[in-house]
């Protein structure tokens, strides 16, 4: 069996639509595994307790252009995302 810098060093001589498609392919396999799931199930309760929050008034709401003018003060033009 090939170590891992064998294959790495195999796989970079590939075209790079290739490569491409072998790294989406290990993307897509750490997201089968049981981390993947813990935090897929972290932010589910995650944005269960933020949808309470903002439903029973425990947090403040601000509207998007309130937020866009901050960044636009804050970062200038490049801030802008509407």
């Amino acid at each position: 069996m090939a170590t891992k810098d064998e294959l790495l060093s195999d796989v970079l001589r590939l075209p790079p639509k290739e490569r491409a498609e072998v790294a989406h392919k290990l993307i897509l396999s750490l997201e089968d595994g049981p981390e993947a799931q813990d935090a897929e199930a972290a932010w589910d309760e995650e944005l269960e307790r933020r949808a309470r929050e903002v439903l029973d008034g425990t947090v403040k709401t601000v509207p998007w252009e309130e937020v866009e003018a901050r960044m636009a003060t804050r970062h200038g033009d490049e801030g802008r995302f509407g």
